[in-house]
């Protein structure tokens, strides 16, 4: 407060006069001192008189606004002070003062005309309080206002947890503090490399309404929420109008609102431009990691033709592995999502092997030489052509083989595979010059009907199905439908 007195300066009064003659100077010089002394007793007194008529007021200003004056500046100090009181029992953990910036001016008048009622109603109106707290600026522009400086850094702090890890926010403020350097990355591990807020965050002690400072937690969801953005949309197939606006956090009637003319019922076209909107906060949290992992590099397959083997058939040449690189990357996260991607290193750790498989491109021909190839791998005949336990035995047995693959003993196609009464599992093989051979009893079949095979080829595997004691082999012949002796024609 100022206080401002008013002065006056004080009249002097003087004698200037000069004596004529000599004779009568000590004459008048003491009518001069008795009259000296009178008028200096008048002038005292009437000043004294003046001063006990005197009276002070004061006025008061808010905000550099006149309210008017007062008797007695007590009141002032009283209203003042009992608006501070009733906030407190609200907000006990500030510290309040009067916020609406009184000044109050003494002045020294005559006549105290002062309507201490009206100027303290108005000045009821006028009185705000106000609070020591800390007002939290984003790009130079007050955001939030929180308690103290240490409600301040509990903010950005809590800003941070969001997106990271109380451990790993220990972790980089530990190595950020230390001089040493980080340790080389295991593999398969990540770690911060640095968090910092995108926009530029400052704070500066500044008074404020008490109902305007917000606690840690709340300061914390309003700059992460910070203001609706509006953007559009674009309709996809299988949108409807209340999908589009769950997907917005919006309702059916917030959408219809932004989109005038729209509504549940319309007719939403694939392409069309709806009004959305989308929370945009007012402070970004960006998180740097980096990561190494170990990546599987996958083998290729390398096919060769060869011209040796037959069209259809193949084997393989070399197994393929896999292999393995070391990846070192740097991901950049924005209130964590991923946002960007960058490989810094790459080294491979284990050569990948390609699998190399030859396949046939001679052409199987369909038509037979006319000369049969043994059928077994190995083995004997145990049972020739002729008659045997009372009936004619069509073919030849072969029996105890050293593989029990079953082999197609010219060039033909496959006309019947499968079961067949006392053959069992039967292949039948005409090989189009007039010739006919039966494979019976097998245990499995590997063709099937209407497939060209080549001599030598594997047709199945020697069992014993059907009307068989054994395992072996029975082997036909038909030259022009009537059955002949293998043996003729076997080389």
């Amino acid at each position: 407060m100022n206080l401002k007195w008013n002065t006056g300066d004080r009249k002097k009064i003087s004698s200037d006069r000069k004596p004529n003659r000599t004779s009568n100077i000590m004459k008048k010089a003491a009518i001069i001192v008795v009259l000296a002394s009178s008028l200096t007793f008048n002038i005292g007194f009437a000043k004294d008189n003046e001063s006990s008529q005197l009276q002070e007021i004061f006025h008061i200003y808010a905000s550099g606004e006149y309210v008017g004056a007062v008797s007695d500046k007590k009141v002032v100090k009283d209203l003042v002070e009992e608006k501070i009181e009733k906030t407190s029992s609200q907000y006990d953990d500030l510290k309040l003062t009067d916020g609406s910036k009184l000044s109050i001016i003494p002045e020294q008048v005559f006549d105290q005309e002062t309507n201490d009622t009206k100027t303290i109603d108005k000045l009821d109106d006028l009185v705000t309080v106000a609070a020591d707290a800390f007002a939290l600026s984003v790009n130079d522009e007050i955001a939030v206002y929180v308690k103290d400086l240490k409600s301040y850094d509990e903010v950005i702090r809590k800003l941070k947890l969001q997106s990271i890890s109380e451990k790993e926010l220990i972790e980089l403020e530990a190595h950020q503090d230390s001089k040493d350097s980080l340790p080389p990355l295991k593999d398969n591990e990540t770690r911060i490399l640095d968090i910092e807020l995108k926009e530029s965050v400052s704070g500066v002690t500044k008074q404020a309404k008490p109902d305007k400072i917000l606690t840690v937690n709340e300061a914390v969801s309003y700059l992460q929420q910070g203001a609706l953005e509006e953007k559009t949309y674009s309709v996809q197939a299988g949108d409807s109008f209340s999908k589009i606006a769950a997907q917005h956090n919006l309702t059916s009637a917030e959408l219809t609102k932004l989109n005038n003319g729209f509504s549940e019922e319309s007719v939403l076209q694939i392409g069309k431009q709806l009004k959305v909107t989308e929370v945009k906060p007012l402070v970004n949290v960006e998180v740097v990691r980096e990561g190494k992992q170990i990546k599987e590099v996958k083998f290729e397959k390398q096919v060769k033709n060869s011209s040796e083997m037959f069209k259809g058939d193949s084997k393989v040449l070399q197994k393929g592995s896999n292999g393995a690189k070391e990846i070192t990357y740097i991901i950049r996260e924005q209130n964590g999502i991923p946002v960007d991607k960058s490989i810094q290193k790459e080294k491979i750790v284990k050569e990948a092997k390609n699998s190399i498989v030859v396949k046939g491109t001679k052409v199987t021909p369909s038509r037979g030489s006319g000369k049969f190839s043994w059928p077994a791998e190995g083995g004997y005949i145990s049972s020739e052509m002729g008659r045997r336990w009372g009936r004619e035995h069509r073919g030849i047995d072969i029996a105890r083989p050293s593989g029990f693959a079953i082999k197609a003993a010219d060039n033909g196609v496959v006309t019947s595979a499968g079961k067949e009464g006392t053959y069992g599992n039967r292949v039948v093989v005409d090989h189009k010059n007039g010739f006919q051979t039966t494979y019976a009893h097998l245990a499995s079949i590997n063709v099937k009907n209407g497939q060209v095979v080549s001599s030598g080829s594997k047709l199945g595997v020697m069992g014993s199905t059907g009307n068989s004691t054994g395992i072996h082999l029975h082997f036909e012949v038909r030259k022009n439908g009537v059955i002949v002796n293998p043996l003729n024609y076997l080389k």
